[in-house]
């Protein structure tokens, strides 16, 4: 199995070199990523991957997103970011009942890529491995229609696909309302099954009750069944990365 990988990332970066790009600060571990996200397809790994690196050159020519770029989203205090789960998955919380459609949708967009870099980089040990996964939970109470947000949705998890491949671990819906089952039936048009199948809308007791024991109490804040506090997303401060 592991000379069957290490051939097709072989393949993998030949075929990143003929389109003009280059792999090489780039670990094995980065490269299975796309290479799952394409079904093991060399080609289509490589053609994902430089799209990848195209896209951060151009959206995140800083190689991050301050938080000074996306003030108005991190006002809001709407995204909070927890310890690891049992697993060691970084958890990310949002608060759907603080978001409002974006006035300035570019602002969004890289709230997006700011929020998911930083809860990325939050499981990296001194530097990143490649392979870092996250768990997310949106939690959907107390919205109303003024909350709804079907194109903030599809950004998030197209930019998940996209540009994140096989980071998402798992993503838990908590509280939906009876008059979010449509949106979500429109929003799921545009996700992968791959994706969707990471999906669980939590609707019973026995189900949060599993939700509770996957995630953990450590990292679970108290209104969810757990022991923590709620963190917001700015007030988490990262170590730096080894050089």
């Amino acid at each position: 199995m592991e000379n069957n990988q290490e051939i097709l990332l072989t393949q993998m970066r030949k075929s990143v070199q003929k389109l003009g790009s280059s792999s090489e600060k780039y670990g094995d571990e980065t490269l299975k990523r796309f290479l799952i996200a394409r079904s093991m397809d060399t080609e289509k790994a490589a053609k994902m991957f430089v799209q990848w690196v195209k896209w951060r050159a151009t959206f995140v020519p800083n190689g991050f997103i301050s938080d000074s770029e996306v003030p108005d989203e991190l006002d809001s205090k709407k995204v909070f970011l927890q310890c690891f789960s049992k697993k060691g998955y970084p958890v990310l919380i949002i608060q759907a009942d603080k978001h409002y459609p974006a006035k300035d949708p570019p602002q969004f967009k890289k709230f997006v890529i700011h929020l998911l870099d930083k809860t990325i980089a939050s499981s990296f040990k001194g530097r990143e491995i490649g392979n870092e996964k996250l768990i997310g939970i949106l939690d959907l109470q107390k919205i109303s229609y003024k909350n709804i947000d079907a194109r903030g949705l599809i950004t998030g998890f197209q930019f998940l696909q996209a540009y994140y491949p096989e980071r998402l671990e798992k993503c838990f819906i908590l509280n939906m309302p009876w008059f979010f089952v449509s949106v979500w039936r429109f929003v799921s048009r545009f996700i992968e099954k791959a994706t969707l199948e990471k999906i669980l809308i939590v609707t019973n007791d026995e189900e949060r009750k599993d939700f509770v024991a996957e995630v953990g109490e450590e990292s679970l804040p108290e209104i969810y069944g757990g022991r923590a506090k709620l963190t917001p997303l700015q007030d988490v401060i990262l170590p730096p990365l080894e050089s």
